[in-house]
Parts: structure tokens; C-alpha cells; sequence
């Protein structure tokens, strides 16, 4: 689908829909419970589709609400399940290691980039305790019981390997250990996860690198838990208003919430852009705009946004510690670097980052969205500030999660079409 644009800033306020990151790990958690639990949720995307069924798969049951999902545990395990995780690498990630802690012998169906995304070392531990893999194209068979012992994993990894691990350990018979070699690059996921390990009644105890996980724990997430709004989402509307006089509202967010991509707000105001926060409303006006220097480590998501605003500051903006980007639904410091190329900016990749040389107005032009949902919301943030209409190419991917962006947008710009 193509979808293009008028030039010009963004004013008004949105409502965010429920968090990604948090649903699916309370999915999980409900999902391995022994009592039914409800899950207030405000907006389902493919992603969020893709654990729903899985779970389903494996026998669970959820029922959708008006507001959100009942979720029935599963019960007993079948022994063989076919699963399809579409393109949500969180959902195979998570899954794949609780497939072993469970004993099913898996089907698992790949979609998009995602069998082309790298499942090392999580794939070599696996084999080592107990599972037996193999991967046939878009298709990833899986078998064998997961064993207790002691696991490890390099901290510069995806940290969706840990959180896999952190779901299926508890779920053994015997106790465990996990310990992360190196510097932590996604910390603030990994602790998501463990609040949400928390909150369902598991214990995880951790000494520096190292944590120490009981066996033969129970699942018990609460009866209800409401899902919270997602930062990742509304960076691309809080960075609409950066370039908005009248600036741009987005209500729905915990201030307080440990979603890495919180950060945000700290980077605005970096940026120079005016930031004030209302309960769980956040606002952003335009500031005296000018670059900046950014690690890409914490926050990975963010970049192709935070990319395209950077173009539009003054000055020059260096991304570093990128090189994860490549490995995403696109390879996003290549996609990143032509949606800012495209649109009339200049942009310099580099192996592990971008150096870009922002200017008062982007020209405009057609950007193809390359499949991902990230790089076409950050080209809806860059015609704010561009001269010319904006094209996007492909512009349906946003329903990996998103589905109601463009209408959001819209929403804040009349002559979106």
C-alpha cells in the first residue's frame, strides 16, 4: 500500500495504545498460570497476534473482551504443537526456550526476515541442556526436554534470549543459574521481564552477573493486570511535536515505567526540544533544535526516529554502538540511512552507526518503508518537517505493531490520506 503525505508540522493529542514489550511477557506469565486471569489491553497488533496464538497452540485459551483478553492457562501440554510467530521475534524468542521447559516437540513457522535473524548462541545453550533444533528454511523444528544446570549468555546479545530463559528456568524441576558475561546492553528489557516474573509469583535472585532460579515454582499472575501504554510508539509522535510550535500531546504513558524506550524524553531534551509531563500525558513543542551524540545500545528502537529528527536539527548527530540494527525487520541503519537520503537529508552509514548533518527542511520525496513498521512511522515523523510531500512505500507494515497509526496520525493531520 502506498500512502503519501502533506509537508507540515503535527499538532493535537493521541491516546497510546497498550505496550508491546509488556503484553507479551504478561501473556506468558498467564499463560503458564494455574488460574484463569484477565488482561486489560487497549489495542492488539500482529505481534501481539502472533503470542496469542502460539500460546493457544500450546493450550491455553484467550477469549477476547471488550477490553482486553481472559486468558485460561494451559492445561494439559500436547505433545506436539505447531506455532506460527509471523514476524515477532519476541514471540519466538520467549517461546522457543519454554517449548523446551515444557517438553513439546515444536513446528514453528517463520515469516518476513525473521528466519533470517540470528537465533546464536541462544540456539548452541539450548543444545547443550537438553533441546534438539533444526531449522528447514522458514521452519524451525524443535524437540527434547530442557534440563537444570548452569546457562550462559554474553551480555551484547538480544536480551529477548534472556528473557526466554528467565520464563522457562522457574518451570524446571531442579534449580538453575544464568549468568551474563559482559556489559548488559538492553538492561531495562531484561528487568521488564522481571517484573513480570514478579508480579506472577516467581522468584529469580541475582548476584551481579548471575541469577539464581529456583525450580518447581508455580505460576500465579494476578487476576487482572492492565497493560500499560507503549513508549516505543509514542516516540514517534512525541518527536512530531519536537517540530511543532503548538506542540503534540500523547496521553496513555507511565512515567515511571521501565520500557527502555522511556528514554525518549531524556533525548528530546537533549535534542533541545520542550518537554513537560502531566500525569501520564507527556507534551513536546519545539526547541532550538541541534544534534547530538547517542549510544544505540540501550535503545535500539528508537534510532530510526530519533535518526529522522536529527536530520532536521542543527548541527551534526552521530549514532554509535548501532551495528544490532542491522539484524532487525530490515537491516535499519541502511533503511534508516536511504528514508533520510530519500527525503532530501544527509546521512553518512557507517558499520556500526549513522553520522548525520541536520538542516532547517527536508525536500521530500518517496521512501520505501522495506517491510518495516519502524522505518514507516519515522518517514510520517519526517514529512513534519519537510518541504515537499512525503510517499511511503508499503506503508501496511505499521500492523506489526501498530495497526491504528495512520488513523492516529491522521488524527493530528488532516491531509493525511
Amino acid at each position: 500500500m502506498t500512502r503519501t503525505m502533506s509537508p507540515g508540522p503535527c499538532t493535537g493529542a493521541v491516546q497510546i495504545p497498550a505496550s508491546k514489550s509488556q503484553a507479551h511477557r504478561m501473556l506468558i506469565c498467564a499463560a503458564l498460570s494455574e488460574a484463569p486471569s484477565r488482561l486489560v489491553l487497549d489495542g492488539f497488533s500482529a505481534d501481539i497476534e502472533a503470542t496469542v496464538q502460539c500460546l493457544e497452540a500450546l493450550g491455553a485459551q484467550l477469549t477476547q473482551e471488550t477490553a482486553g483478553l481472559l486468558i485460561t492457562p494451559i492445561g494439559s501440554r500436547p505433545a506436539n504443537a505447531k506455532l506460527d510467530v509471523g514476524e515477532s521475534g519476541s514471540t519466538l524468542r520467549f517461546l522457543l526456550p519454554v517449548l523446551g521447559a515444557l517438553g513439546v516437540q515444536a513446528e514453528i513457522q517463520m515469516h518476513g526476515r525473521l528466519p533470517e535473524r540470528p537465533l546464536s548462541p541462544l540456539w548452541e545453550v539450548l543444545e547443550a541442556h537438553g533441546m534438539q533444533l533444526q531449522q528447514d528454511g522458514a521452519v524451525l523444528h524443535t524437540a527434547g526436554q530442557l534440563c537444570t544446570g548452569d546457562y550462559s549468555l554474553p551480555g551484547n546479545v538480544s536480551s529477548q534470549f534472556i528473557s526466554g530463559l528467565l520464563f522457562a528456568l522457574p518451570l524446571l524441576n531442579g534449580n538453575s543459574t544464568l549468568t551474563v558475561t559482559g556489559a548488559l546492553q538492553s538492561a531495562r528489557y531484561v528487568a521488564m521481564t522481571e517484573q513480570a516474573l514478579a508480579e506472577a509469583g516467581i522468584l529469580t535472585k541475582k548476584d551481579g552477573p548471575v541469577w539464581q532460579i529456583d525450580g518447581g515454582q508455580r505460576y500465579a499472575a494476578p487476576a487482572v493486570q492492565t497493560v500499560e501504554g507503549d513508549w516505543s510508539n509514542a516516540a514517534f509522535f512525541l518527536c512530531m511535536g519536537a517540530l511543532s510550535e503548538t506542540g503534540v500531546t500523547v496521553a496513555g504513558l507511565n512515567p515511571a515505567s521501565l520500557q527502555a524506550d522511556r528514554a525518549i524524553t531524556e533525548l528530546l531534551t537533549r535534542f533541545g526540544a520542550e518537554l513537560t509531563i502531566s500525569g501520564q500525558a507527556v507534551t513536546v513543542r519545539r526547541g532550538a533544535l541541534h544534534g547530538i551524540t547517542l549510544d544505540a545500545g540501550p535503545i535500539p528502537d528508537l534510532i530510526p526516529v530519533v535518526s529522522c529528527l536529527a536530520a532536521l536539527c542543527e548541527g551534526e548527530t552521530r549514532i554509535i554502538n548501532a551495528a544490532r540494527l542491522r539484524l532487525k525487520e530490515s537491516d535499519r541503519l541502511q533503511t534508516t540511512a536511504a528514508l533520510i537520503s530519500a527525503l532530501g537529508g544527509s546521512v553518512r552509514e557507517l558499520p556500526d552507526g549513522l553520522v548525520i548533518l541536520g538542516r532547517a527542511r527536508l525536500s521530500g520525496g518517496t521512501a520505501d518503508a522495506c517491510g518495516d513498521h519502524r522505518i514507516a512511522m519515522s518517514a510520517a515523523m519526517a514529512a513534519c518537517g519537510c518541504e515537499g510531500p512525503v510517499t511511503v512505500l508499503g506503508s501496511e507494515c505499521v500492523a506489526k505493531s501498530y495497526p491504528a497509526f495512520w488513523e492516529d496520525f491522521a488524527s493530528l493531520r488532516e491531509d493525511a490520506v
